[in-house]
C-alpha cells in the first residue's frame, strides 16, 4: 500500500537502529527481578526505569511503556526459574522453598543464561553451592551432593555417546597397555548421603515442581510440601542411561575406584590395582560383563 501524495514519507528503520532497539529492549528483559518478582524501578544509573523505557518503547491504550516490557521481563525470569525448579527438585526438597528461592535468584544473577538452550542453565550449580555455602546452610554437604547428582542426570539424559566397546573387543588385549574410556554421558559419584533412593522417593511422592507452580501470576510463592531428608550414609553411584531411560547404578567402593581410574586415563592393570583387594577376579569379571553389556566403555578421549 502506497502513501498518498499528501502523506509524509514513512521513515525506514536502519539495521543499526534496529540492533540498538533490540539491545535496549534486551537490557530491560534480562535485568533480574526484585525480591517481589517485579521489574526494577530504578535503572543502573539511578534514573527511573519508566523514563528509560519510555525513550524507546511506546505505550498503548491499556499499558504504559514500563508495563509493556515488565510482562516480558517477568516471563523471561519465570522461565529461567522454572528451568532450575525442573532440574533440581531434590535440592528444593532438601532446602525447602524459603531457602531454595533466594538461592535460585542468586545463582541466576551470578550465572545468567548464556546459551541458546536452557539445557545448560544449571551447569554451574555445584560450583555455586561450593563457592557460596551460605545459601545452603546448614545442609551444605547434602546440597552439594544433590546438585552434582541432579546435574549428572541432565548429562545422562542427553549427553553425547561414543561407539561402545563390548566384552569381546577386550579379548587378547594386554591389560598393562589397555585403556578404556567411559561414555561421556556417565557420571560416577561419591556422596555422603543415599540421594539416589531419596530422589526416587520424592518422585514417587509427586514432589517434582515447576516454577509455574512455585509462584502465582502475581509473583507470590506457593509453599512446597516438606520431605524427610535422608540420614548420612556414604554412597557410590553411577548415573547413566540405557535404551533412552535414565538410571542410577549403585556401586561398591572398589567398583567406584576402578571406574574413576579408568575415567582418569589409567590402564586396565592400574585401574584394577587402584580398586584394591576388594576387587576379586570373580567380581571384576562380573562388573566388566555388566558394564560392557550396558555399553559403558568406549575408546578413551
Amino acid at each position: 500500500m502506497r502513501s498518498s501524495p499528501d502523506s509524509p514519507p514513512r521513515k525506514r528503520q536502519t539495521l543499526t537502529e534496529l540492533r540498538e532497539l533490540q539491545r535496549r529492549t534486551a537490557s530491560v528483559i534480562f535485568r533480574p527481578l526484585t525480591p517481589e518478582f517485579q521489574t526494577q524501578r530504578k535503572w543502573t544509573d539511578g534514573r527511573d526505569s519508566a523514563d528509560v523505557i519510555a525513550e524507546f518503547i511506546k505505550p498503548n491504550d491499556r499499558l504504559t511503556s514500563f508495563e509493556r516490557l515488565e510482562i516480558y521481563n517477568r516471563q523471561y525470569w519465570y522461565r529461567l526459574i522454572d528451568n532450575v525448579y525442573e532440574d533440581f527438585p531434590g535440592l528444593l526438597a532438601i532446602l525447602g522453598q524459603k531457602k531454595f528461592s533466594p538461592l535460585t535468584r542468586a545463582y541466576l544473577a551470578k550465572y545468567p543464561s548464556r546459551s541458546y538452550t536452557l539445557r545448560n542453565l544449571g551447569r554451574n550449580m555445584p560450583k555455586f553451592i561450593e563457592d557460596e555455602p551460605k545459601w545452603t546452610h546448614p545442609y551444605e554437604t547434602m546440597a552439594l551432593d544433590m546438585a552434582r547428582f541432579e546435574w549428572a542426570q541432565v548429562v545422562a539424559f542427553d549427553g553425547p555417546a561414543e561407539t561402545p566397546i563390548n566384552i569381546d573387543d577386550l579379548l587378547g588385549k594386554n591389560p598393562d597397555h589397555l585403556r578404556l574410556g567411559l561414555q561421556p554421558y556417565i557420571t560416577v559419584l561419591e556422596m555422603a548421603y543415599p540421594l539416589d533412593t531419596f530422589s526416587l522417593a520424592i518422585k514417587k511422592a509427586g514432589f517434582r515442581t515447576e516454577a509455574s507452580n512455585a509462584m502465582d501470576e502475581r509473583g507470590h510463592e506457593h509453599r512446597v510440601r516438606k520431605i524427610r531428608r535422608p540420614r548420612r550414609k556414604r554412597t557410590f553411584v553411577a548415573v547413566h542411561r540405557h535404551n533412552y531411560d535414565l538410571y542410577y547404578y549403585r556401586l561398591e567402593p572398589a567398583a567406584y575406584r576402578l571406574l574413576c581410574a579408568l575415567r582418569d586415563g589409567k590402564t586396565l592393570t592400574q585401574a584394577c590395582q587402584h580398586a584394591g583387594a576388594e576387587a576379586t577376579p570373580r567380581l571384576l569379571k562380573k562388573w566388566f560383563a555388566n558394564w560392557a553389556g550396558l555399553g559403558w566403555f568406549c575408546k578413551p578421549g
